[in-house]
């Protein structure tokens, strides 16, 4: 089947419904959603049962980086910085020194085992050498997994932080395969250029993100979504077009941005949440079309033999080498190292060896795609599994958990809120929300009840002792709500 605009759309839309009935069920079984989409895109593709034709590598890694842009922008939104502060050093050094050696032990072992050349096996190296932002953020989130020492904002942190390294060690390596002559300091001053300018731009596109948020009125709640867009591609566009990593500065400004104040934050998280998700779907969709299963294979015997050593020698060598300046227990350097997900962001940086034209591309491809999946099916269905056989699981939330409150507060600046105790005497104990007569311009965020917090809808039954938490635009309106609920002011 080809794809045309007739049927696109119809095929497109096929397909993700698929992959959300099948990522749902998923769990069920232990297999992690990435995997599914994967699977749906390859069962549609050339050797699978829709015998779907897509051999574009250049609209592929569009798609990606498009994708790549949502996830690590929705990363960054959702991170607290007073939970990176404590590790941001480690992370910093996972991310980058971490990265630098796992892709040159990588490299050098598939130099000694393959035909391939130093610079080709390092570029291979390279482009598995980062953490999968989408699948880390994806499976620890899916899985409601609380950790110990401060291990999910670490693990977060570096595989958001770490795919810009990856990405400018691809890039070089790259270069040095087709002129391998190239001037080893020239090298060494683009790729700390775009680290540098990376952080330091998107650092400054963050700033002006907020202003241009609670400067700007638009009218419309829908529109500002639509607006923290246009200043996620103007930051990584921006970024690019004067020489720094704009994957880098994506998340810098998402970071920034996700812990300061600004207008309709919370409906802002909500959307790239979601969207999130799609570019997830989407991209894994779409790099599974572009996988033939002969292909891969047949490389199956030395992908697993790259795969095996990437995960229990070059991954754990690398953390533990990494970290050594930091005091940090060895069940924590271990789970660290155990959580080396690879997943799409490889697959998509496997197709720049394509469109440059490499000679062994298509074999660099395939065994990147056989690294990620066998990544993503051992590591990614083990994490609680070997988190509680080191002991870092945790039943406990985790201590920098923002209060529900205070996210309310953040989310909505400009707004008043109050916290009203509903006494067993009141009149509308056991009443639903939408049976009380309350003014149309508050809302009831949220309800705290015996110390857990909820997040009520119109069917919502409200009982007695507990804690409403009200939001509205003027102090004056909060006293027709103590009215309404037959209150004193």
């Amino acid at each position: 089947m080809n794809l045309t605009s007739e049927n696109i759309l119809l095929v497109g839309s096929l397909l993700l419904l698929v992959s959300i009935v099948a990522g749902r069920t998923s769990y069920k079984f232990g297999v992690p959603t990435l995997i599914l989409f994967l699977g749906v895109g390859m069962l549609a593709g050339s050797d699978g049962i829709l015998k779907i034709e897509f051999n574009n590598p250049g609209l592929a890694q569009f798609i990606g980086i498009l994708s790549l842009n949502f996830i690590l922008f929705s990363g960054g939104l959702e991170t607290r910085w007073k939970s990176v502060q404590p590790i941001l050093g480690q992370g910093i050094m996972l991310s980058t020194v971490g990265v630098l050696l796992t892709a040159v032990f990588l490299g050098v072992f598939v130099w000694y085992v393959t035909d391939f050349t130093i610079f080709e096996s390092l570029l291979l190296g390279s482009i598995v050498s980062s953490t999968d932002a989408a699948a880390v953020f994806s499976i620890l989130r899916s899985k409601n997994l609380e950790l110990k020492e401060n291990l999910r904002p670490t693990l977060e942190f570096e595989s958001g932080s770490n795919d810009p390294m990856a990405y400018v060690l691809t890039t070089t390596f790259l270069g040095l395969v087709q002129i391998p002559d190239q001037d080893l300091l020239g090298v060494i001053f683009i790729f700390l250029k775009q680290i540098i300018l990376g952080g330091i731009l998107g650092f400054i596109f963050g700033r002006l993100s907020k202003i241009i948020f609670n400067r700007i009125s638009l009218g419309f709640e829908g529109l500002y979504p639509v607006l923290a867009i246009a200043l996620m591609y103007i930051t990584f566009s921006g970024t690019e077009a004067l020489g720094g990593n704009g994957f880098l500065a994506i998340y810098v400004a998402a970071v920034y941005l996700g812990n300061h104040s600004f207008i309709h934050k919370g409906s802002v998280i909500k959307m790239f949440d979601g969207l999130a998700w799609l570019m997830q779907i989407v991209m894994f969709l779409t790099l599974g079309l572009l996988v033939n299963p002969s292909e891969t294979i047949p490389l199956m015997g030395i992908g697993l033999l790259i795969s095996v050593f990437l995960i229990l020698v070059a991954r754990p060598l690398s953390v533990f080498l990494g970290t050594l300046p930091f005091k940090m227990s060895f069940a924590r350097r271990s789970y660290i190292s155990w959580v080396g997900l690879r997943g799409a962001v490889p697959i998509v940086f496997a197709t720049y060896p394509m469109l440059a034209g490499l000679e062994k591309a298509n074999i660099i491809f395939n065994i990147v795609f056989f690294i990620s999946v066998t990544s993503v099916l051992i590591q990614g269905t083990t994490l609680s599994m070997v988190a509680k056989w080191l002991n870092l699981a945790s039943e406990q939330p985790a201590e920098n958990e923002e209060n529900p409150a205070d996210a309310i507060k953040r989310e909505h600046p400009r707004a008043v809120m109050q916290e009203i105790f509903i006494p067993e005497d009141c009149y509308v104990v056991d009443k639903k929300i939408v049976d009380v007569d309350f003014p149309s311009n508050a809302i009831i965020a949220m309800i705290k009840r015996k110390d857990k917090y909820i997040t009520p809808n119109g069917s919502t039954q409200i009982e007695g002792n507990d804690t409403l938490i009200v939001i509205s635009d003027n102090t004056q309106v909060m006293d027709e709500v103590r009215n309404a609920l037959e209150l004193e002011s």
